[in-house]
């Protein structure tokens, strides 16, 4: 009977550092994917690591402290589940068509935005440069790769139809995770008012972007992703579904969908695939050896073409 004892007391002190370990790295996993610290302190400088960012920095940091110098009016708004949104808003003229900018994971609006938004303002859109839950000035400290940023959409496009009147046009416009985030809202009975949108290196779904990250760490997607989900929905109440791939197969507005061809990062072929299941008037544009979001400093000309062309069909010589 001893010998029985003995096995039972290590058998059990293995089940509990299996559980310890389990708890542990969900906690972890939460923490580098989806948690953002009320505390942050975000540098518009502080592009992405990698030799792809590297050689065009000092092309980049023009661009920022460029859109940094351009005056803007600083609003909020309240999100569905209590939330404080933040958003910069650029003002060209009254009646404009209307761009909501989102930008991508862990990013800042000025940033990732800091070509695109001063390529719209030139275009004669007016601009709201939205802060995503748990980024910028908004609250928050659980990003969701689009789950819930997809209703905070819903929320900018209500706050710009009371604000700048109920015919305003809207274009919604996203990279990275905020491409993927305004495809998913594709998926809504969304207002008249919003014409198009434009998705730069979009992921197909949450589950999937994170299973491409993990694997790219050097970890087994299918053995990680238990314990990213559990971490997400222990620590963050969030539950890992849905993605733009999906959505927009009920989509009824014409989408421009731009990605880079040497993206390590989000894959081309995520781009590709919700092309080929978008279910409205659709373009996609690729740039060959551009990196994530980085198509726009790769061939501007190009993209500034693309885009232009897009927005003319739709909102005519305004765009």
């Amino acid at each position: 009977m001893q010998w029985y004892f003995w096995v039972s007391i290590v058998l059990a002190i293995i089940i509990m550092l299996l559980i310890l370990f389990a708890v542990i790295f969900s906690y972890v996993a939460y923490r580098m994917a989806f948690y953002s610290s009320p505390r942050r302190k975000e540098d518009p400088h502080g592009i992405p690591k990698g030799e792809q960012y590297e050689e065009r920095k000092e092309e980049m940091f023009a661009m920022i402290d460029e859109m940094n110098a351009v005056p803007y009016e600083r609003v909020y708004a309240t999100s569905y589940d209590g939330l404080k949104l933040s958003a910069r808003y650029y003002h060209v003229k009254d009646g404009a068509p209307l761009q909501i900018q989102c930008h991508g994971w862990r990013g800042m609006g000025v940033r990732d935005f800091s070509g695109g938004c001063k390529f719209a303002i030139d275009s004669g859109f007016n601009v709201l440069l939205i802060d995503h839950r748990g980024a910028g000035e908004s609250e928050g400290k659980v990003i969701t790769f689009g789950i819930r940023e997809k209703y905070d959409v819903l929320t900018w496009i209500a706050y710009s139809l009371n604000r700048f009147g109920a015919e305003t046009e809207i274009c919604l416009t996203g990279i990275s995770m905020g491409a993927a985030t305004v495809l998913e809202a594709s998926a809504f009975d969304l207002p008249k008012n919003v014409k198009a949108i434009i998705a730069d290196s979009p992921f197909s779904s949450p589950e999937e972007i994170l299973a491409v990250v993990s694997a790219g760490m050097g970890m087994p997607a299918k053995l990680v992703m238990p314990f990213i989900k559990a971490g997400a929905y222990l620590y963050g109440g969030l539950k890992i579904e849905g993605g733009a791939e999906e959505a927009v197969k009920k989509c009824k507005i014409p989408v421009l969908i731009i990605h880079g061809e040497d993206d390590r990062f989000v894959p081309a072929e995520m781009g590709r695939r919700i092309y080929a299941a978008c279910a409205s008037e659709k373009r996609l544009f690729t740039v060959p050896g551009a990196g994530h979001g980085l198509s726009f400093v790769i061939d501007r000309e190009g993209y500034e073409r693309a885009v232009t062309e897009f927005l003319q069909k739709i909102f005519g010589e305004s765009a």
